[in-house]
């Protein structure tokens, strides 16, 4: 399958001015929205800037965090001291192909913005999958929502898609995975604010809480070793899957192995979510 508009999202697009003009444009609105028309407070801001600017090199970084508000992404860089308009510095991220590519003018725009099109339901194996991998490959910061849609209940974060951790094992040099739990978007972009449509701009005077937690370490040759015995056990219908022959991981072993992973990233972001909302309450 062709990779839709891809060349617009290449750093040499037209010598990376629009590129460049784009994050001007969209990290002025995000700070804005973050810091002039609300409130923000950012816990352990530090350890992210860190990674994102000085993190060593060919390393890559992978955020991952719950998913209030379509505003998520850009407003939550948006921050006082985070490099918000800075193009290179800035993360690559995984967007829904129906709603942020669903036309030209939209495609383009959001390829400017360093997105990368899924499908949704069209499982971890798919080619847009693999340009994210390749950005990996090279270093790069990759941003995800592993909840896979927008929830802006106060719940649980809920049980997460097996992609982001089909990345972190298929990538060449294993990244750092950096988890972020948020909420307040859902206040400043409700989905259902009139006549169940979101609001046509950002709501004011809304209190937004970021924290930021510490890389999650995982002992990847342990678990996939541990994953390869547990496939034996748990015979699953087959999709098709391409096996990881270099790590001995066939289809029934990623299945495990991918289940490990997301179990423990999501274990990790609901206690961020208990412990910023215990701090709240007090």
């Amino acid at each position: 399958m062709r990779r839709k508009m891809e060349w617009a999202g290449k750093g040499k697009h037209l010598g990376g001015i629009p590129r460049k003009m784009l994050f001007m444009a969209v990290g002025a609105f995000a700070k804005a929205v973050s810091n002039l028309l609300n409130t923000s407070s950012v816990h352990n801001a530090d350890t992210l800037i860190h990674l994102v600017r000085s993190r060593p090199s060919g390393v890559p970084l992978i955020t991952v965090s719950n998913h209030m508000s379509t505003l998520d992404d850009p407003v939550m860089w948006g921050f006082n001291g985070f490099p918000t308009c800075d193009s290179n510095l800035a993360r690559w991220v995984l967007a829904a192909e129906d709603i942020c590519f669903k036309n030209p003018v939209f495609s383009y725009f959001f390829r400017l913005g360093k997105c990368i099109p899924i499908t949704r339901g069209a499982g971890i194996y798919q080619e847009h999958m693999n340009e994210a991998l390749e950005h990996l490959s090279n270093g790069a910061w990759l941003h995800t929502f592993p909840e896979g849609k927008v929830c802006q209940e106060d719940a649980p974060i809920r049980r997460l898609k097996w992609g982001t951790a089909s990345l972190i094992v298929r990538a060449p040099v294993t990244p750092i995975v950096l988890p972020i739990v948020h909420r307040g978007f859902e206040e400043v972009m409700p989905e259902n604010y009139w006549f169940g449509r979101r609001p046509l701009f950002p709501l004011c005077n809304k209190m937004i809480n970021i924290v930021v937690g510490e890389p999650i370490e995982f002992d990847l040759p342990r678990m996939r070793q541990m994953a390869i015995s547990l496939s034996h056990n748990f015979p699953v219908p087959a999709k098709g899957w391409p096996g990881i022959p270099h790590h001995g991981l066939d289809e029934a072993a990623q299945r495990c192995l991918y289940m490990a992973i997301s179990e423990k990233i999501q274990r990790v972001m609901e206690s961020l979510r208990c412990s910023d909302k215990s701090s709240v309450k007090r």
